[in-house]
């Protein structure tokens, strides 16, 4: 029996959680996530998805906002004496005192092919910057960032309009398949973990509020890329006439309208409101106007009283 202390948050997180469960040679010992933390508008006090999994499943929920400064967890943790510790998003620095605790290791679950994309947002960046490709990655998990031995690696194409919210289910998905196996070779000592080649490093910045800025004059690919990586959060927004919109969904179009400048409505139909930008035209086709729900981008354009010519952005 392999004894695990599984240490995650997010939803994301969840359905990797799930199915080790199914394998009669794992044993969950212990859940570690964060504390509980308001959420949404009424700022609700709201449990993180791990939790609310593991104690649906009679699991033992250990919270902390800080692992390395609670000593009565740490000491917990010591005694039940796990094989392995598992993370995924658990949003915590771990000290080497902690990375010491299990049996044989701590083996992370990182959303990218490393060494590519190490860091906090692997998933959201990789689809911004207009990858093809990423995939994921379980590793030892060591000080350094993201820096351990890879033990296994999974590629996942990314299609030309896939999401955030698509890959990280896609990820959600496979994460327990490269998970499982990972820890019965290692506990059966039957893989042997590679350095990591660090001339190929990449680092995934968290996004901030005004990274969601559109800035018309970048081509329309550029801003397809950053409308379908930022779909969960902090979502693409610009001013269309002076009104502030959330751009939900969108595609780049081939008609270019030589005469228009970037930030100008060019066409509205349909379709959706197409924008020029500084190299090619974006088609608007779903939005958020302050406020209000999501609606398609055609079917607001008539009682906001948009019209082509109208500029977009400041």
């Amino acid at each position: 029996m392999i004894n695990i202390v599984y240490m995650a948050t997010p939803e994301i997180a969840v359905n990797c959680l799930q199915k080790l469960l199914n394998f009669n040679d794992i044993n969950v010992q212990a859940v570690v996530t964060q504390p509980d933390r308001p959420c949404g508008r009424g700022n609700k006090i709201t449990p993180p998805p791990v939790k609310e999994f593991a104690l649906a499943h009679n699991i033992e929920v250990f919270q902390t906002d800080s692992l390395k400064n609670d000593e009565i967890l740490k000491q917990k943790l010591k005694d039940l004496a796990p094989d392995f510790f598992i993370t995924f998003a658990f949003g915590q620095l771990l000290t080497q005192e902690i990375l010491d605790i299990p049996k044989i290791s701590t083996v992370n679950l990182h959303a990218s092919l490393l060494p590519q994309y190490r860091g906090a947002n692997p998933i959201q960046r990789a689809i911004y910057d207009g990858c093809e490709e990423t995939g994921i990655t379980t590793m030892l998990t060591v000080l350094a960032l993201d820096a351990g031995d890879i033990c296994i690696q999974e590629k996942i194409k990314i299609t030309p309009d896939m999401t955030d919210a698509v890959l990280m289910q896609i990820i959600s998905d496979k994460a327990p398949f490269i998970m499982y196996p990972t820890l019965k070779q290692l506990y059966n000592k039957l893989l042997t973990p590679q350095k990591q080649d660090e001339t190929g490093v990449t680092i995934a910045k968290k996004f901030k509020k005004e990274d969601a800025v559109i800035d018309w004059s970048k081509t329309a690919q550029q801003l397809h890329n950053q409308v379908r990586s930022m779909t969960t959060w902090p979502v693409a927004c610009t001013t269309i006439d002076g009104k502030n919109v959330k751009i939900l969904k969108t595609t780049v179009i081939e008609n270019e309208s030589q005469n228009a400048q970037y930030g100008m409505i060019s066409e509205i139909n349909k379709n959706g409101i197409a924008v020029k930008a500084g190299q090619g035209t974006l088609l608007i086709q779903e939005l958020k106007p302050e406020g209000k729900a999501k609606m398609e981008a055609f079917s607001w354009t008539n009682g906001a009283k948009i019209k082509a010519g109208m500029k977009a952005g400041v």
